[in-house]
């Protein structure tokens, strides 16, 4: 259904125009993005990703059928030495699409790269608090939550708290009601 490709420059312009507001944008990028989001800040995030060594992979999300990009995901902070990394920029940017399993096939397909290709043995993320849904969305795939990171990002004159979320490879070979096969 889903499939991950590189993301590129051809991509650029369509993942800014998905990133409306700054808060959004502190939902898909944290805190090193700032509003509204640009191609500078996008090549600095592409700089050094997506080669054989790299820490960090870059995809955006297509139908297979079609070809669509219909959103991003990333995987980074990609330490081979301790076999982890963080799973970040989970978006599914075409809102036709939203609320029908995407988030969780992207998921799916990115933890298929972690453990089977990269053979890595834990990876992590981070949802803010009130984003229910992505938190329904990782404990589906698998993940736990680990820890409650209370008013961590300042968003306005507010505070944002983030759960703290990982799964590790045997917990993911358990499950057995995906294919976990490339």
């Amino acid at each position: 259904m889903i499939e991950l490709r590189y993301f590129d420059r051809s991509h650029m312009d369509q993942l800014i125009k998905w990133v409306k507001t700054p808060e959004f944008l502190m939902q898909w990028g944290g805190p090193a993005f700032h509003f509204p989001l640009d191609l500078e800040q996008l090549e600095n995030y592409m700089a050094n990703a997506n080669t054989e060594n790299s820490d960090c992979l870059i995809y955006c999300v297509t139908f297979k059928d079609t070809g669509n990009v219909i959103g991003h995901i990333s995987l980074s902070t990609i330490d081979r030495e301790n076999s982890s990394a963080r799973i970040g920029k989970v978006l599914v940017g075409d809102e036709s699409v939203r609320g029908k399993g995407i988030g969780y096939l992207m998921i799916v397909e990115l933890l298929k790269i972690a453990f089977n290709d990269l053979l890595l043995h834990r990876v992590s993320l981070g949802v803010f608090d009130f984003n229910t849904s992505a938190i329904a969305c990782y404990e589906k795939a698998g993940f736990k939550k680990e820890g409650l990171l209370r008013d961590c990002r300042k968003v306005g004159q507010g505070y944002w708290s983030l759960w703290e979320m990982s799964i590790l490879k045997p917990e993911w070979l358990e499950q057995d009601d995906r294919d976990k096969t490339i």
